[in-house]
């Protein structure tokens, strides 16, 4: 009988010891990969680089940054989907992702086929032009453009990205063609239009840095309100264009990751987020804290996905069937 009983104590332990880290309440047991969106240097690697640094401390383990641009930002997202479910591989979302599957053909749902857990910031977006453009201000820009349909040549953070888009609807409201250029991120877009390679840019102002040095000129800016950075720079609505763009972004895991493990996560960058270094490195580039749960950030993607595709189409971007 104690045979027996010695046999089963060995066998639950082989069990229990097969099972995966989270099972037994140990997640995380090894370092976890945060794959982000865009190239080192721009405003979304460092801010976040410090949110990792931070989660780190919080789940006693190294949050790793990964660098993965391109495709408009997707390049992460799209890795979920070949990843294991196990808490152990992350990545952001810009909403870019949302918009994929109106303009190229992809075998999984950005809904469906990523565990949503956490939103963290937005950004704060602007036009801009080299200091020494003729072009001056928002009237300016819009005079030469219709003066020169489809000579005024504008960069932004990659194809179908926010900045790409909402300029676009931006130019559809007011009646001009622009010509795009497209950049991998922020650190390549800032050499071009320092370097004279393009008339203007579109992007997260990461670009202050630029506009203090004297390099460049803020035409307008897509918040709610004017920024404390530019004060005398107007918003989008003030110009007349009734748009408002942050282009939220947050925090998934694979479809099918535990929900204990998602809970972990979101508990540790939602810690993260409330370090005064979090909320510096925020300011760096006029970001804010934008704050959503598994739920409320999964209730967002499904009602984005829907609000993308009705801009996808009225832009005239979608995929040909």
């Amino acid at each position: 009988m104690r045979r027996r009983h010695l046999v089963h104590l060995a066998v639950a332990a082989a069990a229990t010891a097969a099972l995966p880290a989270f099972a037994q309440g140990t997640f995380p047991a090894k370092p976890i990969r945060l794959v982000i969106a865009f190239p080192a240097g721009g405003p979304t690697d460092i801010t976040m680089r410090q949110l990792a640094d931070n989660a780190s401390r919080v789940l006693g383990q190294p949050v790793i940054v990964e660098n993965k641009p391109g495709a408009g930002g997707t390049l992460p997202a799209q890795l979920l989907q070949t990843t294991a479910a196990d808490g152990y591989t992350l990545a952001q979302i810009p909403l870019g992702v949302f918009r994929l599957p109106y303009t190229t053909k992809i075998n999984w749902d950005p809904v469906k086929d990523i565990s949503y857990v956490i939103n963290v910031t937005g950004y704060a977006f602007g036009i801009v032009v080299p200091a020494d453009s003729p072009i001056r201000n928002w009237n300016d820009f819009v005079a030469y453009a219709k003066a020169n349909p489809g000579k005024l040549s504008y960069g932004s953070t990659g194809t179908l990205t926010s900045p790409h888009l909402t300029t676009e609807l931006i130019a559809q409201q007011v009646g001009i063609q622009l010509n795009h250029i497209p950049y991998k991120g922020s650190a390549e877009l800032a050499q071009a239009i320092t370097g004279g390679h393009i008339m203007a840019a579109a992007d997260s102002t990461g670009f202050a840095p630029l506009v203090q040095a004297g390099k460049i000129r803020v035409l307008n800016t897509w918040g709610e309100k004017r920024l404390d950075k530019f004060p005398d720079v107007p918003t989008l609505k003030e110009l007349g264009i009734n748009i408002v763009q942050n282009s939220p972004f947050g925090i998934g895991a694979p479809r099918g990751t535990p929900p204990e493990v998602v809970a972990k996560l979101h508990d540790a960058f939602r810690k993260a987020m409330d370090e005064p270094s979090y909320a510096q490195s925020l300011a760096r580039y006029d970001m804010l804290p934008m704050y959503m749960g598994p739920q409320q950030y999964t209730k967002f993607a499904q009602d984005t996905y829907a609000t993308e595709k009705a801009l996808v189409e009225k832009l005239g971007l979608g995929k040909a069937n």
